[in-house]
């Protein structure tokens, strides 16, 4: 039996013996939005049936305490806060992820290893790093590189000017700095 939303708005306010049977109703009717919460936010099944739960309970709890004024309809509703509760739950995987992947705790690993691993590892990880800058330099253009290369070896933005015949140090300064941002872009996307 498939209800309509005022039939199950009416059913939740009519009293705590029926309100089961329209919670479930709600439930059941509007499921297929935790399918749409892995693909939308690209939640697990688990956070996405977890943020519908907490969405169902909300819009329960608003139509039985008579905060839901019916200014949209039951799915529409129901739609915005299950969204609202994935973003949330996106936000914090994310925040968590974040504390997760910071370098401090890669260093804070190292120190727990013996001093001749922890070198090995180091040198590994410079080594892989230093790579990394290369593959990235070659990516972002001859021109980005050449400049880039000369400031690292302590040239400056004049010198670079003359060098490379730019018109003068402030050309070469915010070219320089758009070759940083290209390179830090490669970073981010990359990590």
């Amino acid at each position: 039996m498939d209800l309509t939303d005022d039939h199950i708005i009416d059913g939740l306010k009519s009293g705590v013996a029926k309100r089961p049977f329209f919670e479930n109703e709600l439930y059941l009717k509007y499921k297929y939005y935790i399918d749409e919460g892995c693909r939308k936010f690209r939640l697990s099944n688990d956070d996405s049936f977890s943020a519908y739960s907490d969405a169902v309970m909300s819009v329960i709890h608003n139509i039985v305490k008579n905060t839901f004024e019916e200014r949209a309809q039951l799915k529409t509703y129901l739609f915005k806060v299950y969204s609202n509760k994935c973003i949330d739950l996106v936000r914090k995987n994310t925040a968590v992820k974040q504390i997760v992947h910071q370098p401090s705790g890669a260093s804070d690993l190292l120190g727990q290893l013996p001093d001749a691993a922890r070198s090995v590892i180091e040198k590994m990880i410079e080594r892989q790093r230093i790579e990394q800058v290369k593959r990235y330099l070659d990516e972002i253009g001859e021109n980005c590189k050449e400049i880039l290369l000369l400031f690292e070896d302590n040239y400056t933005d004049r010198e670079i000017a003359a060098k490379l015949e730019y018109n003068n140090a402030a050309v070469v300064k915010t070219t320089r700095l758009r070759c940083l941002e290209k390179i830090k872009k490669k970073f981010n996307l990359k990590n």
